[in-house]
């Protein structure tokens, strides 16, 4: 049923939906030569396809123009060569950065004579490659997964050839045939219809509006937008009610959708802010190595006059050696690793993601723009409440599942004569009906129009309403049509023969068919004091943002048929009594509310962008908390009267957008990303492809969701849950503070091996170096020493701090901006200061054993550079427990992670190896420790983990108000 449009005034047209395309050109065959076959006559039209309406087009015809133009399918993709997929992988200035220092590790292993295997070049160039099959097996799966999403059934169309009915496939329709369309039917192709009884699409996948629009065959007197074309079917919508007859104008890229698909391909997807971040930092990595390579490596030269060939290749070798620590190789290769963990707990979250980086820009997002239907609602329709004379009835539940109870200001409804009301109300819409309502493996499903089932859940919240609708066989009806915005049903009570008419239709056409009305047990007059009482009523509803609907009857005896057949027409409804009026919704998904509060909570603007109508977007926001009641819409053609730099200034404000055309989504989107805003972009429908593609991460609907929408997202919801889409926020939040923990963690680490080095040959002289080796050039650490630190400190442990569970309240933070670097100002002091503890307590140490110095010691200097190098690894292993937070202390959630014990003991036990196993002495440099030694180092390692504990303390006295 057509419910009452909540307009000004019945006679103001619908609102547009998207505008008029230009038709596209005649390419291949696959569109009429029409410019705008809405505008033509049907006739006209099938001539110039040369087809019989009567016959359609032969079998023979048919498979020439399939030949001829190819199929109904929209273009797809090329898919990109296996070469170029794993090259892909390479693609990276980080994976650059690694694959220079392979090739300087080579040039200086075989300056230093190319004896045994180059360990330090294998061991990079095998990370690199473990980067590249990470990121290419995990691409591989997300497609795997986005594949099984798909509907595995290929769609099917009837069409009418060689005069006999025929069921095809869709992608075997050609331009000229005959589309026979019934309720329940997927609409393969545009088509311009030349028959229609009673016929209803819904078009929310191409226009975003939930209702079914009312179709008819009149010829358009000129252009109109899309959703108004109402002589014409696109391709992706679906029949809800009614049967009809159209003749395909357009197929493929022709149609509708393939100009969606069109605007798909213009659309160029940016980088997401986490490989902007990664290009930014491994590009001043990479400046940062060089410079320390050269800086150190001069001054050890001018330092220790190195005039040497074997010397040259030490400070060479030592050279290669720091740059190699000072990069974190193992960052293409962690960074794959978290990311693909995020995207597996995702996945069990019902969220497919089609790219690692993808799972980080969620956490980044400001503003998520959601479509209405099927995403925010449930896109079922149903009925809230009935207003009849007596009162006011509210029903609880929503969607097609009737559960459900009555209420009445708050209370569950007795009975009354308000509840005689309500049930006759509801028995009536559940007569004058032609959808149904089925359970099939405990779903609730419907077939025909989504408002006319509405009336068969509510009526089934009410027993009795089922029971007393049971009693009724139905002789005849008179349909629904657009002008008579009405329709009746007759039917025979089996109790007592009597006849009934029953009508249904807008509140304020119906309302001049009535006389009486039912007030409890009564029929009384329907006076001038009571007809204005009940367009209140109605006016009331619309002000809610409910679609209306009347109910009515009468008493039909003077309808018997002579010949016991009813021949009903519109003459019959007259004298009606008015029962009372229903307001129907597309209820707001249960969790959807709190997910938006969630949001909310963490600084994260929800923006609705609809093709509804203004007043229903802004309830639904309402209710939703996404604005304060009372906030308006911004329409499509609001937006057409605006520049882009005004609509700049306008996205900041307004969070609904109602009536809106694909384009105005695109618009949207780009205004906000121009005021430096990360957007999140969910939808389902074809409209919202092009949109999806454009934002920072495009998140489409896994069970509604088209194919175009899908394969424009980069992330696609199982569930089409949108309380999906916030957890997936939280867990990429999570994901980017990991992120920040390993990379404090590497570079910190990295950096107090390079102040190590670089202190050790500038204060040589003070710490008892210089001259504790007849060796022109005395190394505080050696450089298999330094590659060996990389080894046991840079993976393990910083792969454990990529899966670290949530330790703060991320979701209490306001989204970063993107000028926010993911290393800023106040890591870069984190990381130099920590660095510098690690160089301090290092070089203390081997002034502590090594005779001369600050420090007069006793040892060997194998021993105290041994001690030295054990003491750097430990504190870098205690590092890793404060580089789990910026602010909150090492002490919190202590254990809460498992893994990174593992390898913090994994890397003790390795280092003890690396002192005490002989061969492993010979092949580093190191000599056996005692107790004491091992004491010392523990003792000053640990300086690290106080000294940024007291760094931390400080940093929350001075900034209370800030969450960590």
């Amino acid at each position: 049923m057509e419910p009452a449009e909540h307009a000004p005034t019945p006679s103001t047209p619908r609102p547009s939906g998207p505008g008029p395309r230009p038709a596209p050109s005649v390419a291949a065959g696959t569109t009429s030569t029409a410019p705008d076959p809405s505008t033509r006559d049907a006739a006209d039209v099938a001539r110039d396809l040369g087809v019989d309406l009567d016959v359609g087009l032969s079998r023979a015809e048919a498979a020439r123009r399939l030949a001829e133009n190819g199929p109904n399918d929209l273009r797809e993709t090329l898919p990109v060569p296996l070469w170029r997929r794993v090259l892909a992988q390479f693609q990276d200035p980080l994976v650059y950065l690694l694959l220079v220092a392979v090739a300087i590790s080579l040039v200086a292993w075989i300056v230093e004579g190319a004896e045994g295997l180059p360990i330090d070049s294998v061991v990079i160039l095998a990370i690199v490659i473990l980067n590249a099959v990470l990121g290419y097996v995990q691409e591989q799966r997300a497609e795997s997964a986005v594949a099984a999403l798909r509907d595995m059934t290929a769609a099917t169309s009837t069409v009418l050839r060689d005069g006999e009915l025929r069921t095809v496939a869709s992608a075997e329709l050609v331009t000229g045939d005959v589309l026979v369309l019934a309720e329940g039917d997927a609409v393969g192709a545009d088509a311009r219809l030349f028959a229609a009884t009673a016929l209803r699409v819904s078009e929310s996948s191409l226009t975003g509006e939930s209702e079914a629009v009312t179709k008819n065959t009149r010829t358009l007197p000129e252009p109109a937008p899309l959703g108004d074309r109402l002589d014409m079917v696109f391709r992706g919508t679906a029949v809800a009610q009614g049967v009809g007859r159209a003749v395909v104008t357009s197929t493929g890229m022709g149609t509708q959708m393939g100009a969606i698909a069109e605007m798909l391909e213009a659309t160029e997807a940016d980088p997401t802010p986490l490989q902007r971040e990664i290009s930014s930092v491994s590009k001043l990595l990479g400046i940062t190595v060089i410079a320390i390579a050269v800086v150190v490596m001069v001054t050890i030269a001018l330092v220790n006059q190195v005039d040497e060939l074997s010397d040259a290749v030490t400070v060479l070798l030592l050279g290669v050696s720091l740059a190699v620590a000072a990069v974190p190789e193992g960052l293409p290769a962690i960074l794959s690793v978290v990311l693909a963990i995020g995207v597996q707990r995702l996945a069990r979250r019902n969220a497919v993601v089609k790219k690692l980086s993808s799972v980080e820009t969620l956490g980044s997002a400001s503003v998520i723009c959601s479509d209405k239907t099927g995403t925010l609602t449930k896109n079922e329709m149903t009925i809230e409440c009935i207003v009849t004379a007596s009162g006011r009835v509210d029903l609880t539940g929503v969607g097609y599942r009737p559960d459900g109870v009555a209420l009445h200001k708050g209370h569950r409804l007795e009975d009354s004569r308000l509840a005689r009301e309500a049930r006759i109300a509801l028995g009536g819409g559940m007569l004058a009906n032609e959808a149904q309502l089925l359970e099939r493996d405990g779903e609730w499903q419907i077939q025909g129009d989504p408002t006319e089932a509405a009336f068969l859940v509510a009526a089934r919240k009410l027993d009795r309403t089922i029971e007393e609708a049971a009693h009724y066989e139905r002789q005849g009806s008179v349909p629904f049509t657009s002008e008579r915005k009405r329709m009746s049903v007759l039917g025979r009570r089996d109790t007592d023969g009597q006849l009934v008419l029953i009508s249904k239709g807008a509140p304020d056409v119906l309302l001049s068919f009535c006389t009486h009305v039912v007030v409890g047990e009564d029929v009384v007059e329907l006076d001038d004091a009571r007809r204005e009482r009940i367009l209140a009523d109605v006016e009331g509803l619309s002000a809610q943002a409910f679609r209306t609907l009347a109910v009515a009857y009468r008493p039909a005896d003077d309808l018997e048929p002579a010949d016991g057949s009813a021949d009903l027409d519109e003459s019959a409804e007259h004298d009606l009594v008015y029962v009372g009026v229903v307001g129907i919704i597309d209820p707001p998904r249960d969790e959807v509310a709190l997910a938006v509060r969630e949001a909310h909570r963490a600084g994260i603007r929800v923006v609705m962008i609809t093709g509804d109508h203004p007043a229903t977007a802004a309830r639904i926001a309402a209710d939703l908390g996404i604005v304060e009641p009372g906030a308006e819409a911004l329409t499509g053609r609001e937006l057409d009267a605006i520049d882009d730099d005004e609509l700049t200034l306008v996205v900041r404000r307004v969070s609904i957008y109602a009536r809106v055309a694909p384009e105005h989504k695109l618009r949207i989107v780009d205004a906000l990303q121009a005021d430096g805003l990360v957007v999140a972009m969910t939808g389902d429908g074809v409209n919202d492809a092009p949109a999806l593609k454009s934002a920072d991460i495009g998140v489409a609907m896994g069970i509604t969701g088209t194919e175009v929408t899908k394969e424009a997202g980069d992330m696609i919801l199982g569930d089409d849950n949108f309380a999906t889409i916030v957890a997936a926020v939280r867990q990429g939040r999570v994901i980017f503070d990991n992120i920040r923990k390993f990379l404090r963690y590497l570079l910190s680490s990295n950096m107090g091996e390079v102040l190590t080095v670089f202190l050790g040959v500038v204060l040589a002289g003070v710490i008892g170096l210089a001259g504790a080796s007849d060796e022109h050039v005395v190394l505080p650490l050696l450089a298999t020493q330094i590659l060996w630190i990389n080894l046991v400190t840079d993976s393990g442990p910083a792969l454990a701090m990529g899966v670290d569970p949530e330790i703060d309240d991320v979701m209490a933070r306001r989204p970063r901006a993107l000028t926010d670097r993911i290393i800023d100002g106040r890591m870069w002091s984190g990381v130099i200061s920590i660095g510098l503890v690690m160089a301090v307590a290092t070089l203390v140490t081997i002034d502590v054993f090594l005779p001369g110095g600050l420090i007069d010691g006793t040892d060997t200097l194998d021993v105290a550079r041994t001690a030295g190098f054990t003491t750097l690894v430990l504190a870098q292993l205690f590092n890793a427990l404060n580089s789990r937070s910026e602010t909150t202390t090492a002490f919190h959630r202590l254990f809460v992670n498992r893994w990174l014990w593992g390898a913090l003991a994994l890397g003790v036990v390795l280092q003890v190896a690396v002192v005490e196993v002989p061969v492993l002495q010979h092949a580093f440099g190191t000599a056996s420790l005692d107790l004491a030694h091992w004491g010392v180092c523990v003792a000053l390692a640990s300086a690290v983990l106080w000294f940024d504990e007291l760094r931390k303390w400080v940093w929350r006295v001075r900034h209370p108000e800030v969450p960590a």
